[in-house]
C-alpha cells in the first residue's frame, strides 16, 4: 500500500472509533507531539496524535496499529529526559494527558486510583486534604505525569527514605499491543499470588503495554520536617559525611549534594552568598515525629562536623529549611541560564563510591574543557552531572558527547547503573546492552516479543 493511501487508511480507522476531537493530524499541532525534554536524541514526524481520553480510546489505537502495523508511541507530559517518549517517523502518538482523573482516595486503605495522565503534584495536593502522603517527587513534579512517572519508575528527593515509584504501585490497567486489558495486581497491601507483573510494566517505558490506570498506595502525611545543611573543604569529605549518616543508621527523609561548579551556578542566579572556596554542599531533612526529627538532625549535624564540614546550620523552623534547600532546587534554572545545551545525566553508584564518582566527574570535566556541575540524591548515590555546552558550537557537542560517555563508564566501572531514576529512551539503549549482559538481554527481548510481537509499542527505545 502506498504511503498517501495507508496514512488515509489509517485515519479512516482511527476516526472509526474515535471522537473526531481526539484525533489530531494537522502538521503544525503535530511537531509539538515530537519529542520530550532529552538532549542527544533524534525525534521523528508523527502521522498522527491521538488524544486519549479514556482506556476504550487505547484500546481502539492498538487494535488499529496492530492490524495495519503502525508503531505506537504512549506519551504523558514530555518531561524526560532520555528520550522515551520521542516520535518515530509514521508513528501514532497517544498522548493520555487527557486522562487525568483522580478516581478514588480511599483513605481507610491508603491509596489511590489513578489515570496516567494526572499531574504528580495534583495527586500530592489531593491526598494531603485527606491526610495522606504520596512519596515519589521527581524535581518535574509539577509537570511530569503519573503515567510518566509509572514508565520511567521515577524517583526524587525523598528516595532515601521512602523508594521510588514502583514502592508504591499495588496494580496497574495495562492496554496490551492487542487492545486487551491486563489487570496487574491487587487493591490490597499484602498479596503474592503469581508472577509480579506489575512490577514489569513500571519502569517498561511504554515498551510493552499502554498503563490506563494505577492503584497506588499512600502513607500517613508526613510532620513538618527539619533541616540541616552544611558546606566541606573537599568532595571526599561530603562523601565520608554521607558514608558515616548511613553506617549510623540514620534513615533522612532528603539527603541532596551539591558541587563547587553547582553552588557557582546557584550564586550567580540567585546571589545566595554561598562561599565560593566550598567544594561541595549537603542538606538534610528528617520529617519524622517532631522529637525524633530533632534528634536525627542534630545527629547528622554532629557528623558534617566531625567530617569536615563548616557552616554547619540547622533551620529553627520550615521556613528557614526551604531556605537552605533554594540553591538545590533552583538549579535546573540556574544551569540552563550557563549554556543553550544541556544534558542532566543521571547515574547511580554505591553511596560509599560517592566522592569517588564526582572526583572522577571533575576530571572528566577538565578533560573536555567544559562545565560539569554534579548534583543528586547523596543518601542513595544517585547523582546528575550536567555538561553546559555551547549547542551551536560542533566541537563543544562533541566534547559533551564524549563527557556523557565517560560518565557512563565510570558508573558501571563503579558497580553502578547507567539509570537511577530518567529512564533508558533513547538515550543510554547501548549502555543499557553493557550493564544487562547477553544473558539478561536475551531475556528482556523475550518478554518484548511475547507481549509485542510485532515490536510497534514504542519501538527503538529501551531495548539495543
Amino acid at each position: 500500500m502506498r504511503t498517501v493511501e495507508r496514512m488515509s487508511q489509517l485515519l479512516e480507522d482511527l476516526r472509526s472509533g474515535l471522537p473526531d476531537d481526539v484525533v489530531v493530524s494537522d502538521p503544525d499541532r503535530l511537531r509539538s507531539y515530537a519529542r520530550d525534554m532529552a538532549t542527544f536524541c533524534p525525534a521523528g514526524t508523527p502521522a498522527v496524535a491521538v488524544l486519549a481520553r479514556e482506556t476504550a480510546h487505547v484500546q481502539h489505537v492498538m487494535r488499529v496499529a496492530s492490524r495495519l502495523g503502525v508503531p505506537v508511541v504512549p506519551q504523558g507530559g514530555r518531561s524526560g529526559l532520555s528520550g522515551g517518549a520521542n516520535a518515530v517517523d509514521g508513528c501514532i502518538v497517544l498522548s493520555l494527558e487527557r486522562m487525568n482523573r483522580i478516581l478514588d482516595i480511599d483513605r481507610a486503605n491508603r491509596i489511590a486510583v489513578v489515570e496516567p495522565g494526572v499531574v504528580n503534584a495534583d495527586l500530592s495536593k489531593a491526598v494531603a486534604d485527606h491526610g495522606l502522603f504520596y512519596p515519589p517527587d521527581p524535581s518535574s513534579w509539577d509537570i511530569s505525569t503519573i503515567g510518566g512517572n509509572l514508565a520511567t519508575n521515577a524517583g526524587g528527593l525523598c528516595c532515601v527514605k521512602y523508594g521510588v515509584t514502583t514502592d508504591f504501585v499495588r496494580g496497574l490497567e495495562v492496554v496490551l499491543a492487542s487492545g486487551e486489558v491486563l489487570r496487574t495486581g491487587r487493591r490490597t497491601a499484602k498479596g503474592v499470588a503469581g508472577y509480579d507483573l506489575t512490577r514489569l510494566f513500571v519502569g517498561s517505558e511504554g515498551t510493552l503495554g499502554v498503563i490506563t490506570q494505577a492503584t497506588l498506595a499512600l502513607r500517613p502525611a508526613s510532620h513538618e520536617p527539619r533541616t540541616v545543611a552544611a558546606l566541606f573543604p573537599t568532595v571526599a569529605a561530603a562523601g565520608d559525611a554521607v558514608a558515616r549518616v548511613v553506617s549510623a543508621g540514620l534513615v533522612p527523609s532528603l539527603l541532596e549534594f551539591m558541587d563547587q561548579a553547582s553552588l557557582r551556578a546557584a550564586n550567580d542566579y540567585r546571589n545566595l552568598g554561598l562561599p565560593e572556596h566550598a567544594a561541595a554542599m549537603l542538606v538534610a531533612q528528617s520529617d519524622s515525629l517532631a522529637d525524633q526529627a530533632g534528634s536525627e538532625i542534630r545527629a547528622i549535624a554532629e557528623i558534617f562536623g566531625e567530617a569536615g564540614g563548616f557552616d554547619v546550620v540547622e533551620a529553627e523552623d520550615a521556613a528557614e529549611g526551604e531556605m537552605l534547600l533554594a540553591a538545590r532546587r533552583q538549579m535546573h534554572f540556574a544551569l540552563e541560564r550557563m549554556g543553550s545545551g544541556r544534558l542532566i545525566d543521571d547515574v547511580c553508584v554505591p553511596v560509599g563510591r560517592l566522592a569517588e564518582l564526582v572526583q572522577a566527574v571533575e576530571k572528566v570535566a577538565a578533560d573536555v574543557d567544559l562545565t560539569i556541575a554534579v548534583v543528586g540524591h547523596a543518601g542513595d548515590g544517585n547523582l546528575h552531572p550536567n555538561v553546559v555546552f555551547d549547542a551551536s558550537d560542533e566541537d563543544q557537542v562533541r566534547r559533551a558527547q564524549r563527557a556523557f560517555a565517560e560518565i557512563m563508564r565510570l558508573g558501571l566501572e563503579m558497580g553502578g547503573t547507567v539509570t537511577g531514576e530518567h529512564g533508558v529512551g533513547i538515550l543510554k539503549r547501548d549502555w543499557l546492552a553493557r550493564e544487562l549482559g547477553p544473558v539478561s538481554l536475551r531475556v528482556h527481548r523475550g518478554i518484548k516479543q511475547l507481549l509485542d510481537p510485532a515490536g510497534i509499542l514504542n519501538p527503538g527505545k529501551v531495548l539495543p
